[in-house]
């Protein structure tokens, strides 16, 4: 007599894959059948977290989920509206006694598990929670006084030193399908929640375009000249991985003990063993903001640091949407923002430019930027995008002090000295030798027809934000 759980409920969120899927693989250890579910959110038109290119995104990694069920003779039940509604309703309808379920590190996401696991002990079900977006749970990565860590490296260092779990196969089974009886929605589209198709060029969904990304990266010459060409926005030097990471399309476990086995096999490549290694830290970094938002949930209302939180911001509907269209008269920040317009998705140190201008040059409030990017960006992670903003603004765990400004141009000369990245994404600066992107135009001219003149002098406003956070300091 079998000892397993009859029937089963996983809830899929952020890990919409059947490979290495710790609550996954749980429910289908301990059930005779599985029964896999999403529910879909009701919010129309405008979501202050999220927009077309990622629900694009989401819709057509459900399709690949929903087709890769099918594979293994399993089907996928779509529902929408409130979670905890619908999953009680689910629970009734298949007379399901356990659910599996992966945590989410956001807080929506905790805030609503907690709900989940109530009415599951009203209804005498076995919740089962597993740990699987990330590698370390923000609990387990303490200082020696069992407290949170606000600054990086010695996060690092605890991180890095605790033992990491080992991914697990692929589930290839989950039992019969659910019953035709069990009603599901159509997978969805963008249309579901009101929204326009993106216009934006976005990466292929699926499980197994996000595991042939993983596989060419780690595999490929990208991870051991990382550490060499990371910085440098016109080379393809970046694993890309973050919207897969997003969405749980691939593995943190799997792509960590892949790049361990790269590090293994360059044993006697030190330039290669410290692209590796580079990257491995960029998987903290990740925790760590994961960390910092469960610890100071705060920090997505205001400053992390209180000191700062008096800091004055203008507002500058203009200089916002000049930034956002990108029209600053800045080529490297130019290129930035066209290159989210276009692609959903910019690269790293351009990142960090575009927000150090957007805050310290026009003086607007990182809130702003945090948001127009989480509505933009394909691989939005909200303790991410909220670390990398205050980082730039200086008011963040860890951040750059805020009398650490960025100039876009001495940052051109270094990261884009032939004007490659910002001539693919400016195009009517195609022409325009590079060097001329290094300094402010001299002669109060265009650099090219139809390209606006820098909207402001950095140097003075340099001073100004400057000025600003003294200011502050001393209140």
């Amino acid at each position: 007599m079998s000892t397993k759980t009859p029937v089963s409920l996983h809830w899929f969120r952020r890990d919409l894959r059947l490979t290495d899927n710790t609550a996954l693989h749980a429910a289908h250890t301990g059930s005779d059948q599985v029964i896999p579910v999403y529910i879909l959110t009701t919010w129309k038109t405008q979501h202050s977290w999220t927009g077309p290119n990622r629900q694009h995104f989401l819709c057509g990694n459900l399709d690949s989920l929903a087709r890769n069920l099918e594979a293994i003779g399993s089907r996928l039940i779509i529902r929408s509206g409130d979670a905890v509604s619908e999953i009680e309703r689910l629970l009734r309808e298949t007379g399901a006694t356990a659910l599996y379920v992966n945590r989410d590190p956001d807080p929506y996401g905790k805030m609503v598990e907690v709900k989940v696991a109530a009415l599951c002990k009203s209804l005498g079900v076995t919740f089962h929670s597993c740990k699987d977006a990330v590698l370390h749970e923000s609990d387990e990565v303490l200082t020696g006084s069992g407290g949170p860590y606000r600054v990086f490296t010695p996060y690092s260092r605890n991180w890095l030193s605790l033992p990491k779990t080992q991914p697990l196969g692929k589930v290839r089974t989950l039992g019969d399908a659910a019953p035709p009886k069990l009603k599901s929605l159509p997978l969805p589209t963008v249309a579901h929640w009101s929204l326009p198709e993106p216009t934006a060029t976005l990466p292929a969904p699926g499980e197994k375009a996000a595991r042939d990304r993983m596989k060419a990266f780690v595999e490929g010459k990208k991870l051991p000249q990382y550490e060499e060409t990371r910085n440098f926005p016109s080379v393809p030097g970046t694993s890309q991985l973050s919207p897969d990471l997003r969405y749980g399309l691939i593995s943190i476990r799997e792509l960590y003990h892949r790049c361990q086995q790269a590090l293994a096999g360059a044993a006697s490549q030190p330039a290669a063993q410290l692209g590796i290694n580079t990257y491995i830290k960029e998987l903290a970094w990740r925790e760590f903001y994961m960390a910092v938002l469960h610890f100071f949930p705060e920090v997505l209302e205001t400053d992390f640091n209180p000191e700062l939180r008096g800091v004055s911001w203008h507002d500058d509907p203009a200089a916002l949407t000049a930034w956002k269209e990108g029209r600053t008269g800045f080529p490297l920040v130019d290129a930035g923002m066209r290159q989210l317009l276009a692609t959903g998705w910019m690269h790293n140190r351009v990142r960090m430019i575009v927000s150090m201008f957007l805050t310290k040059d026009l003086h607007v409030h990182w809130m702003e930027g945090e948001s127009h990017f989480m509505q933009l960006l394909v691989d939005g992670e909200i303790a991410s995008n909220n670390g990398g903003w205050q980082w730039s603004a200086g008011t963040g765990a860890d951040a750059a002090p805020w009398f650490r400004i960025q100039n876009p141009w001495t940052q051109t000369k270094r990261f884009d000295p032939e004007g490659k990245y910002i001539k693919t994404w400016v195009p009517e600066l195609k022409d325009v030798p590079a060097d001329k992107f290094f300094a402010p135009p001299v002669n109060g001219l265009p650099l090219a027809k139809g390209y606006p003149l820098p909207m402001v002098d950095h140097a003075t406003e340099r001073d100004r934000t400057l000025q600003r956070f003294k200011a502050a300091t001393k209140r």
